[in-house]
């Protein structure tokens, strides 16, 4: 364990040295990421305020769900970007220990975004989800606290989980409240919008060039009405051809595209390894180029048949009840991410997963076409 932990620290010191692989580097003759953010002709930290928190994020923030080293998130930090989004959940449970380590030092100058468990709905549930990650985080304080995986907004108004966040809140153990979605995005939206006590000051939502144009409608209306808005999901799946990595130009359009909308504070990429922090950074002051349009153009055309929107549309249609939209999320994390752990997990927490495996034929329809009954039988025989 020594061992690896030097080899890590090494690791990272050699990356911090390596500086910027390519062009940029060589262009602008920078020896670290540090320097490559910070001089002055390099390309600089771009900030939004984040709704009425007042925070100012940078673009480029790091989504921490699949990343296994604290050093890589460090790198990102060092680097400039200042905030992290983590859950109790990720990488069974230790991503917040490794986001705690990777802020150790530099706590004041980064900020954390976590959840709360999905199935947490209660006073007493809310508040020990929030104890263990301050401990997991080494922290006295969360700066955004999430109520994860909203697919209505009736879960945001269940009275004994407001009572349970304004209380962490006056306690100071969490600065802003927040919620996720996957589904039904746009109505979880609006839900939050409408609310006339204001009480959440932001939203985590699915947003790529894939999504349907309510989604980017109801982000607008969030923007407006004082709402953050951090973008998940932006690569539409991350899918790949046969075992190629997903190539740092898609990767690229795809962050670029979400962010030339101004209603989008920031964008929290799954950055897995210090190569793709190194890929991402300059990304915060580039433009959308034709080319970028042409690659997300291609890309979305391959993927049209398979890839869930999560609209939840289909879901009325399955008489068993089944949640279609988490079935496909799961085969997503499998197909796309090349996460098999994290896929079985979303799948076994789908309600209704199994009844597929008896039911004579799908009756189910995606109004975008996706063979619901195909890709029901291709997670049967992933992950049952």
């Amino acid at each position: 364990m020594k061992r690896r932990a030097e080899s890590c620290s090494m690791n990272r010191r050699a990356f911090l040295k390596a500086g910027m692989a390519g062009a940029a580097a060589a262009s602008l003759g920078i020896g670290s990421l540090e320097g490559l953010l910070h001089a002055e002709s390099g390309p600089q930290p771009v900030y939004r305020t984040l709704g009425r928190t007042g925070l100012k994020v940078t673009t480029l923030s790091f989504g921490a769900m699949l990343t296994p080293e604290y050093e890589v998130i460090r790198a990102g930090l060092d680097a400039g970007i200042n905030y992290v989004d983590t859950a109790r959940r990720y990488l069974n449970g230790r991503s917040e220990s490794i986001v705690g380590r990777a802020v150790r030092g530099i706590r004041d100058k980064v900020y954390i975004a976590t959840k709360t468990k999905p199935g947490s709905n209660t006073r007493e549930a809310i508040i020990a989800d929030v104890e263990t990650s301050l401990r997991g985080l080494a922290t006295d304080y969360i700066d955004v606290i999430q109520l994860h995986n909203l697919e209505n907004p009736q879960r945001a108004f269940i009275p004994e989980v407001r009572e349970a966040y304004a209380d962490l809140r006056k306690q100071g153990k969490v600065r802003f409240l927040g919620v996720t979605t996957h589904t039904n995005q746009a109505e979880v939206i609006d839900g939050i919008i409408n609310d006339p006590e204001k009480f959440f000051d932001t939203v985590l939502v699915g947003y790529n060039a894939k999504s349907d144009p309510s989604v980017k409608q109801a982000i607008a209306r969030a923007k407006a009405a004082g709402i953050g808005v951090v973008a998940m999901k932006i690569q539409m799946g991350g899918y790949r051809k046969e075992n190629e990595p997903l190539s740092p130009e898609q990767a690229a359009a795809a962050f670029k595209w979400v962010t030339r909308d101004e209603n989008v504070a920031c964008a929290i990429p799954g950055m897995k390894t210090l190569d793709q922090v190194r890929q991402m950074l300059p990304l915060m002051s580039a433009n959308f180029t034709g080319k970028d349009r042409r690659i997300l153009k291609e890309y979305a055309q391959a993927i049209d048949g398979y890839f869930c929107r999560l609209c939840a549309q289909c879901e009325p249609t399955c008489p068993n009840g089944v949640r279609i939209s988490v079935v496909n999320r799961a085969l997503m994390y499998a197909e796309g991410y090349r996460e098999y752990a994290l896929a079985k997990a979303t799948f076994r927490g789908a309600p209704g997963a199994r009844r597929c495996s008896t039911c004579a034929g799908c009756v189910a329809r995606c109004v975008n076409g996706i063979d619901i009954g195909g890709k029901m039988r291709q997670a049967e025989r992933l992950f049952a």
